[in-house]
């Protein structure tokens, strides 16, 4: 159907971060094309070497039961931007955003929001440059954000509008909601680490919203990070060890060592009322124009 908002024309890149709604923005495009991409449309997931191991399984997951091709990258110092690396190779131990830091020779934080910029929007950038030969404004981005996000997608057309970019929303077109998404991977279980039912798709990322993809992004806010740290599942201290190098922060309001000195002190003890609800994927939340 002409009117389908799956229906992707090249040239086009499908960004996907790694989490349920852009994975399943991915899914509904292969739908629609009956199961194979146009040759001129790329799939990339761009690793900072922060995300969850789960994040890293549940792409590897995705590309081989769906049978699509999906270019994992990483940034990289100088031409061409990029390396391709694999479910095997792709770094774990923060390996591409340390030398972003160690180049930048500060940090990102709240007001400078541009790891997202460096280590998601430009690899995957000069990955359709060095696949197809073109430059923003010559593709369309197509990115996972839902209906029920519309702020960050006015952000995101106001980038484009900025920066010469061109944009599409599949999921927003779709009218695609939350729930929506968790049902399709989720269907009637509530909670994705305690399935009381078989998985629609047989297969999910097994985070809970708050978890997100990178693992203690400072775009969480402090309630969430300290419940991260109390979970134990991720190790802050790549964090903390980073503030106390470069004499910095990450978040103004609390740096990541009296995060974890805060749970040291309160082990039980829950933040309540301290976030709004986080499910944003790294790579969506900041649109590019804001991240530079």
């Amino acid at each position: 159907m002409a009117d389908n908002p799956y229906l992707i024309t090249g040239p086009a890149l499908i960004s996907f971060s790694g989490g349920r709604t852009s994975a399943y923005m991915l899914y509904q495009i292969l739908q629609a094309h009956a199961g194979k991409l146009p040759d001129d449309v790329i799939v990339a997931f761009a690793n900072t070497g922060k995300e969850r191991e789960e994040t890293l399984r549940f792409v590897h997951e995705c590309q081989t039961r769906w049978n699509v091709k999906v270019h994992w990258i990483e940034w990289r110092r100088g031409k061409p931007g990029f390396e391709e690396v694999g479910f095997n190779s792709a770094s774990r131990a923060g390996e591409p955003f340390d030398e972003l830091i160690a180049w930048k020779q500060r940090l990102p934080n709240s007001f400078e929001r541009w790891c997202t910029e460096f280590l998601k929007v430009k690899p995957m950038f000069a990955l359709v440059k060095a696949v197809l030969g073109l430059v923003p404004g010559e593709f369309t981005e197509n990115i996972g954000l839902r209906d029920d996000e519309g702020l960050r997608i006015f952000k995101g057309m106001e980038a484009a509008q900025r920066d010469g970019g061109r944009r599409s929303y599949p999921l927003a077109k779709a009218k695609v909601r939350k729930a929506d998404v968790l049902r399709f991977w989720l269907g009637d279980n509530t909670d994705p680490l305690d399935l009381k039912f078989p998985l629609p798709q047989a297969f999910d990322l097994g985070l809970r919203d708050y978890e997100g993809n990178c693992d203690f992004c400072f775009q969480k806010g402090k309630g969430i990070r300290k419940r991260l740290i109390r979970d134990g599942k991720s190790d802050p201290r790549w964090w903390a060890n980073h503030e106390i190098a470069r004499n910095g922060w990450f978040d103004k309001r609390d740096t990541m060592a009296e995060l974890i000195e805060h749970v040291r002190t309160n082990p039980s003890f829950f933040d309540e009322n301290d976030d709004m609800e986080y499910d944003v994927e790294c790579g969506s939340h900041c649109a590019p124009g804001e991240a530079a």
